[in-house]
């Protein structure tokens, strides 16, 4: 409304030739009542409100028109469509909306839409030409196994047009997997389509499909492609920049060719069948993997800055070996489970690495407690490191308490001139928790703020309206919870100097106060958390 009032204003005064409204101009009184000093009742604001509005909605067809549809094009899409119902000048301009993005917020309805959201798509879709769409997206995970298959490929045919630069089916599982058509990748489609997601639906690409002159992402979930069709999807794909496969069950070998000079991010989550990868890419910068074992002499790693990484046991061998095959990393991300060795300390170095995240997972049947006091290592290895997030997922106490035996060991002189925040979540009164504390507080010269978290993994939130717990927490980590408050009182406070701000964080009232969000393991039970 303040944009329209703006856009009037200038155009009253082009017309006039002066800078100032008379009061029997039309849209005065709406400028007017916007500086005005007179209080009104609450009846006579609404009245006049009213009023303003009617002004507006009938001043609207004096703007020119490119001007109209450049005010619809950057509303979002749930007030543009109503600006559509509610004027014709919108309207001609809706049906070249340039975003179309379905979803159950968007459309206004329950997680369970069903029915209703394929007739409210079916119903938009069809007053709009396709004509100007740059981005169009049907967020359809939340069906509940609703099959609504019969209506995707002509919801394509009307919104796939040549300039599209942003296509997402986004669907949910079926019994019946939706082919999806690449014969709606045109020419026209393939020169200008920048971002492909999919999910739950069956890829099939063949060498004819063409090239893909300006597609630079790359996002498949859950989608059926053979290894061989992909490998045909990246011959036609010379820009990718962003490749993300997710529970992709039928690739086998994924191999990258180097004429994929553009590509720098990786990531694979859970792709269950696949044996091998090869990549060439010579300038891949960042990977993110979970899943299989990666035999590393077929990647190409020299360039790769961030590593995210989850496989059982990795600690020793990123230790012993990402330092000399990955050089320039500079974050490094590793979620590991039933550590068996602790890391040793070797002369190599990660000469750039600045982030270190480390997660440990272990369940209540743990056999050898890891020595959290090991992970020195990484940072005397590490000269550059600025931030270091140890989160301990353990089940239960299984690790000496320091209140058993307070004498510490003796701790190495290693100053550490980067290292500025460091987070510990899961800390207990575990003593080597309390040792790799305290050693950092040592040698840490430039540290500035500490945070030890007495629970693990991450705290509630509240985004958009939407209100996300803390993850339920086992007994027995509550119950250690006020030991660690009393260890950190006792053998951490002191030794923080008061140039470091000191965080400590108990179990949180809101999720953690009752029952019902409390973990109830039996011995022997396992435990697999993903964030």
């Amino acid at each position: 409304m303040l944009e329209l009032n703006r856009l009037m204003s200038v155009q009253r005064d082009t017309a006039t030739g002066s800078g100032v409204a008379s009061k029997s101009e039309p849209g005065a009184g709406l400028i007017a009542s916007s500086t005005g000093k007179r209080k009104r009742s609450p009846c006579e604001q609404d009245g006049d409100s009213d009023s303003q509005a009617g002004k507006i909605m009938r001043s609207i067809p004096d703007l020119p028109e490119d001007i109209l549809s450049h005010i619809h094009f950057l509303l979002p899409m749930c007030e543009a469509a109503r600006a559509a119902c509610l004027s014709h000048a919108f309207l001609r301009s809706w049906r070249c909306h340039p975003n179309l993005i379905f979803n159950k917020d968007t459309i206004g309805l329950n997680k369970t839409y069903g029915e209703n959201f394929h007739h409210k798509i079916d119903r938009i879709l069809r007053n709009h030409s396709g004509i100007s769409l740059k981005s169009f997206e049907v967020d359809y995970a939340g069906t509940c196994g609703f099959d609504g298959t019969s209506y995707f490929d002509s919801w394509l045919q009307i919104a796939v047009k040549p300039g599209i630069e942003e296509l997402t089916l986004w669907l949910g599982e079926t019994r019946r997997t939706y082919n999806f058509p690449c014969s709606v990748l045109s020419d026209g489609v393939q020169n200008s389509l920048r971002h492909l997601k999919l999910r739950c639906c069956a890829l099939h690409p063949t060498a004819e499909l063409g090239p893909f002159r300006s597609l630079t992402s790359l996002r498949l979930c859950r989608v059926n492609i053979k290894s061989e069709e992909l490998e045909c999807l990246f011959s036609n794909s010379l820009g990718l920049e962003h490749l993300d496969l997710t529970h992709c069950m039928e690739i086998i070998f994924l191999k990258i060719p180097c004429t994929l000079q553009q590509l720098t991010h990786l990531d694979i989550f859970e792709c269950s069948s696949l044996k091998v990868l090869e990549s060439k890419a010579p300038n891949l910068s960042s990977f993110f993997h979970r899943g299989f074992r990666v035999n590393f002499s077929r990647v190409q790693t020299l360039q790769i800055k961030k590593l995210d990484m989850q496989r059982a046991n990795f600690i020793l061998d990123a230790r012993a070996m990402l330092p000399s095959i990955m050089p320039n990393l500079e974050t490094l991300i590793i979620e590991s489970g039933h550590e068996v060795v602790d890391a040793p300390m070797l002369p190599s170095k990660f000469l750039y690495l600045k982030h270190l995240r480390i997660r440990l997972i272990s369940g209540s049947d743990i056999s050898r407690p890891y020595d959290y006091f090991s992970l020195v290592s990484f940072l005397e290895a590490s000269p550059s490191l600025e931030t270091l997030i140890l989160d301990v997922t353990a089940l239960r106490m299984a690790h000496e308490s320091i209140f058993a035996d307070s004498e510490l060991r003796d701790m190495p002189e290693h100053r550490h001139g980067c290292l500025k925040s460091v987070k510990i979540c899961g800390f207990s009164s575990a003593k080597i928790l309390v040792e790799l504390t305290c050693y950092i507080l040592k040698n840490a010269v430039s540290l500035e703020c500490l945070t030890l978290d007495t629970i693990y993994g991450p705290r509630c939130y509240q985004q958009d309206n939407k209100f996300e717990r803390c993850i339920p927490m086992a007994d027995g980590v509550l119950m250690e919870t006020p030991r660690a408050r009393v260890a950190i009182r006792t053998y951490i406070e002191n030794k923080v100097p008061p140039t470091v701000k000191l965080t400590v964080l108990e179990p949180c009232n809101q999720c953690h106060a009752t029952g019902k969000w409390r973990m109830l393991l039996q011995p022997g039970d396992s435990i697999s958390l993903s964030f």
